[in-house]
Order: structure tokens, then sequence, then C-alpha cells
């Protein structure tokens, strides 16, 4: 009887455990996989699947192959009335019971399996195997890559290729009738073989997705079909994060009468009249029963604040000198007074990198320090582009791996040509935590503040580690100027503050660790963009965090003495200006111009060079006089370089 009662006990068991398979999965979505999904069914309508645990497997041969890189717990989760339960990203339609970030799922070669278990007993990197395992799938986007170590471990031989019909992107992996597998478009929420249940799919649109505060939201729900026996009542959220009940009033449901499709609901975003900065909001919507589907949920609605504040300068696109006070310390740069050469770059170097005052922040302040010093100075909420000379929200910042939209931090002098990738902790721990540091210390140069900037995500990607000038010169088409100077300077600073760090000409290949060029380049861009207000108000503001300066900053014409022509020669503080002229006092006009310009000022022989915004020398000669200058130069933005009389001036000249 004992024996009995245990064979039917392990039936029983058994039956229970295998109620429940993978049953749709699509790895393999267009664009940046933001539709990816797993669909798992049951033989019986809502079933629980408290207990089950999905776990996620790499499956190439070597490094981590055969190891979990993803566990998610399904407690909770209930299979629909026609045993489906949908688990996938926030753009799924119909919405999954469970939403998880954009592009998790790897595309392949990998595998799933359902586990009886909790995600705790899968920590990353554990190896697949076949211990309570319930049900797998092992799968790839090209029929090459097959995952044989995987399935080996899973005891499986099932093997699917999403890309069979040569469209991966567009078809999913389906379970058939047999237990077997088909590619064809998905039928995400529904039967593969379109029988089942019809559910009443209801969809919501909003009327915008941003808004300022002060405006209304209009929620408006639409069904598939239209309603009967009872009125349907959809009730919804808007808190998220710091955006709750207190930032906006009205009814929060909707209700679609009998015979009716659909109904809308406004809502007061509200202004309290204090600065919170830009916030999110999101919209949660939720059905009375079964028979009704959410077609989409968790709606988005940016909600702008309306109280920033505002600076009293420019940005580095329409550019003010002289409003932001240097805080520089009363006598900070006196001891390069008199010094040339490599003393003059030893003396900057013992004051930037002074072990004893400055110090070493890590990476995760970054996002802080540059919510403040790269802050655009038309609206307190938003932080201001290098490159593309545009401004975001603060609360844009990349979290996963989706860049549009989206900003980050960019290292001017790159992590991979500086040697200190990963050289410090991504937890921030504020300003009162530091580290002493010195010229030695090349890790600290991986949250270095003075050449790490706020950066559009694409953006960031396209530059990657090129050269400046000889090879990256902005974004594609792009003819703004306003951060180039801004560069250079980032980058005389790193290559005098860390040892091993320098700048060469050219753009030459499989450049080693602790060279980035172009050297001719950034200093023309010096010359080309001064330093401004904005570049002036961040120093001030990263000098409270490091405890050092950009001299570059403070004082443009230096780099010419540390790297350009006038290397050798005795520097004083007293040739520090402010502003694009050096020495020489002319003028140009017109400026803009088209195929001349006048030079007034010159009261002897002159030499005329013209540069363009890649450094290089187009045009060069010597005058005699204000006669004017004619030449052919297309649209754009150039350097004028005037030597006359052993003094120098240096104008931006706009070509129409």
């Amino acid at each position: 009887m004992k024996k009995l009662y245990l064979i039917m006990y392990v039936f029983f068991s058994s039956s229970i455990f295998c109620q429940i398979v993978i049953n749709e999965v699509d790895a393999d979505t267009t664009g940046t996989d933001n539709k990816e999904f797993i669909e798992l069914k049951s033989t019986t309508p809502n079933f629980s699947l408290n207990g089950y645990v999905l776990v996620f497997f790499n499956g190439t041969s070597s490094g981590n192959g055969n190891a979990s890189y993803l566990a998610i717990d399904l407690d909770g989760l209930t299979t629909d009335v026609n045993g489906n339960v949908l688990i996938g990203n926030a753009l799924v339609s119909p919405t999954p019971a469970l939403i998880i970030n954009n592009n998790l799922i790897q595309n392949g070669p990998d595998g799933i399996g359902l586990y009886l278990g909790n995600s705790s007993d899968f920590p990353i990197g554990t190896i697949a195997n076949s211990t309570n395992l319930i049900d797998s799938i092992a799968y790839s986007f090209a029929s090459l890559a097959i995952p044989t170590l995987l399935m080996t471990s899973f005891g499986t031989t099932t093997f699917v290729n999403e890309g069979l019909n040569i469209s991966a992107g567009i078809d999913s992996m389906q379970r058939k009738s047999d237990g077997t597998f088909e590619v064809k478009p998905p039928t995400p929420g529904v039967n593969n073989d379109g029988t089942g249940i019809v559910l009443i799919y209801v969809s919501t649109t909003i009327n915008s997705g941003t808004l300022n505060e002060g405006q209304n939201l209009t929620i408006t729900c639409s069904s598939s079909q239209a309603i009967v026996l009872n009125p349907l009542i959809l009730s919804f959220t808007l808190n998220n994060g710091n955006f709750n009940s207190n930032d906006f009033s009205g009814i929060t449901n909707i209700t679609i009468p009998i015979g009716s499709t659909t109904a809308s609901r406004t809502i007061s975003i509200l202004n309290d009249g204090i600065n919170e900065g830009d916030e999110e909001a999101k919209l949660i919507l939720t059905s009375p029963n079964v028979t009704y589907n959410l077609n989409n949920n968790n709606l988005i609605i940016r909600i702008n604040d309306v109280n920033f504040t505002t600076l009293a300068f420019g940005t580095p696109a329409t550019p003010t000198y002289g409003t932001v006070l240097n805080t520089k310390p009363v006598g900070y740069y006196d001891s390069l007074n008199g010094l040339s050469g490599s003393a003059l770059k030893q003396a900057i170097q013992d004051i930037i990198a002074n072990p004893s005052i400055v110090q070493a922040q890590n990476y995760g302040d970054i996002y802080d320090i540059l919510k403040d010093a790269d802050q655009n100075p038309a609206n307190s909420n938003q932080v201001w582009l290098i490159y593309n000379e545009i401004s975001r929200s603060k609360i844009d910042i990349q979290t996963g791996n989706s860049i549009v939209g989206k900003w980050n931090r960019e290292h001017i002098y790159c992590q991979s040509r500086g040697g200190f990738s990963d050289g410090t902790s991504s937890f921030a721990d504020g300003i009162n935590l530091w580290l002493p540091t010195g010229p030695n210390d090349i890790l600290a140069g991986h949250a270095d503040a003075h050449h790490i900037r706020a950066v559009d995500g694409q953006e960031n990607s396209s530059r990657n580690n090129r050269n400046y000038g000889v090879d990256y010169n902005g974004p594609s088409g792009s003819t703004s100027n306003g951060w180039k100077g801004d560069v250079a300077r980032a980058l005389f600073y790193m290559a005098v503050r860390y040892n091993g760090l320098q700048i060469i000409n050219g753009n030459p290949p499989d450049l080693p660790v602790g060279f980035i060029g172009d050297l001719a380049t950034l200093l023309t861009w010096n010359n080309l963009d001064p330093a401004d207000d904005f570049e002036m108000n961040r120093n001030n503001i990263i000098y409270n965090w490091q405890k050092n300066r950009n001299p570059f900053i403070d004082m443009p014409n230096l780099a010419s003495y540390v790297f350009g022509t006038n290397i050798g020669q005795p520097w004083s503080n007293t040739l520090s200006i402010k502003n694009i002229n050096n020495d020489l006092q002319v003028k140009i006009y017109p400026n803009p111009a088209n195929d001349f310009i006048n030079i007034e000022g010159l009261k002897s022989e002159a030499k005329i060079e013209i540069f363009n915004t890649i450094g290089e020398k187009i045009f060069v000669e010597t005058r005699l006089n204000n006669e004017k200058l004619n030449f052919n130069l297309a649209s754009g933005i150039y350097l004028v370089k005037i030597v006359s009389e052993n003094k120098t001036a240096s104008k931006k000249l706009i070509i129409q």
C-alpha cells in the first residue's frame, strides 16, 4: 500500500509539474529589441506559477558558455483563461503580466529553462542542469550556431532557429500541438494555433507623451468589442518615483458604458510652484476580469517642471565671456611665472596633481557632478550635451542598454587610450568621501571630471575612441564648433595631470595606451573656440569636488607654451587673456564674409594664415598693408592667424 501511495504521489506530482511549458519565445526583434517576450502555457486555465523560475543561459562553447546570465521568479503570476501568461518588454502587445527590461533576452546561441525553485537558486554564472527542470528551449538566430553543450545539459535534442526564414527580427519561435516548434510571425497572448476563447482587448492612448505642469492629461481607453452586460470599469495609477498623488488631480478610473467601445478621463497635472525637476508619470491600468486583456499598458508621460531656474551666462552654442568669476585661490598659479619647457609643465603638474591637496572622486559621483557642472544655463532641469550642442532632461540618464534619447558620461581622453578603464567605483559616495591621488595615479583618470562631459548616448557610441580632428569632428553634417576648444583644453589638462598620457600629431593606427591625437588640431581648436563662461563655471564646480583646476581654461594661452609654438619661452601669468586676440590689435571685416575680408590695424608686414576646423592650413599670404584679402573658401568656420611685429592675433571667421 505504501508503494502504491508513493507511485500515485509521484504520478500526481509529475502531472502537476508538466502542466506548464515554454510556448513561444521572441528573442530577436526589429531595432533595439524592445518587443522581446516569453509566453508560457498551462494545460489548465488560471494556473498558478508560484514556485517556478525562468533561467536564461549563454549557449556558447567557451567563455561564459552553459552558464546563466539571468533568473526571473514567476511567483504571483497566473495563466489566463486560455492557459497563457506573457513575460516581456513594455512595448509588447498585449501588455505582459510581467514587464522586463528591453534588450534583456540574448539572441543566441542560448537557452531558457523553466525550473521549480527561486531566482536565488540560480545566481549569475550557474551552470545549466536538468535538476528540477520542467521545460526548456535551445535556440539561435543563425542555423550554424547550435548550443550543443547547453542542449546536453538540458537533456534535449530540440533546437530552434529563429532565423529559419531569414527574418529573425520579425519572427518568433512557437510550440505546436505536437510539442515541436515552428517559426512564424509572433502571436503573443493568444494560442499559437488561433484556437481558444477570444478575449476583449482594451487599447489605451494619451493626448501627449510630454506635458508641462499646469496642463491636462487625457486618457482614452477603447475596447475591441462593444461592452455588454456590465460597464467596464478600468482603474489606473500614475505614481512613479517622486511623481505621486500630490502632483495631479482627478478621478483615477475610466468607465466604458454598455454598448460603447470607448471612454476618456482628464487628469490635471498640478503646478505646485516648486522646482522638483522633470519627472515621469507611469500610467498603469488594471482590468476587472479575465475576459478582458490590456492591449498596451505602462505608458510613460514626461512631466516638465515649469519652475526651473536660469543662469546668467550662455551655452557653448551661444557663448558669453567674463560673466562668471574665476574662483581660483589667490596665488594659485604664481609658481609658474618665469618658467618654460619641461620645468613649466612640471610646475603645472605640481599644482593640479598635488597629493596633499587634490582629491580623487569615483565614477559613480560623476553623474552628480555633471548635473551641476554641465547644467543647461537656460534650464536648471537639463544638462548641455557636448558634440551635439543640445540640452536634455537630467532624468534621461542611460540606465540600460538603450541609448536612444539618453545621455551618459563621455571621457574626452577615452578610457581605452588612457588605460584607466573601470579604474574607480561606480557607487556614488558623495563629495566628502574621496581618495588621495597624485600624478602616477592613472586610474583616477577614470573619474576625473575635468575631461568627462554629458553626451548623447548615440553620439558617444559614434565617437568611440577616435582621435580628434584627423578622424572625429563631431556629429555627421554638423558645423557646430562650440565644443572644440573645450575638448582641446580637457586633453591638455589630462596630458599634464597624469604621467604616461601624451597628445601626438596625426592619426596613426594602433596607438599604444597613453597616446591620443591630434595635437595640431587641438591647438587650433583652442584658439578657434576660446574658453567661455560655461567652461569657467564648470571649472569652478569641479574645483569644489576635486580641489584642482584646469589651468588651460583659466589661462588658455598657456597651451601654446606647453604644447605649441611658444615652447621654450618663459611664461608669465600676465600673458593670460580672456578673449581670442593675442597681443596684436587688429580687426577683420566683414564677418560673416563671402570671398574677401579687410584687415584693419596693420602697421607693418603681416603673415596671414587661414586654418579649417581640423587644423589644416588652407591659405597663406604676406601683406604689407590693410588691403582687401581675396580668397575662395567653402561655407563654414575658419581660424585666421595674423602675425606682425612678433605679435599674433587669432580671429574666428565665418564664410557664408
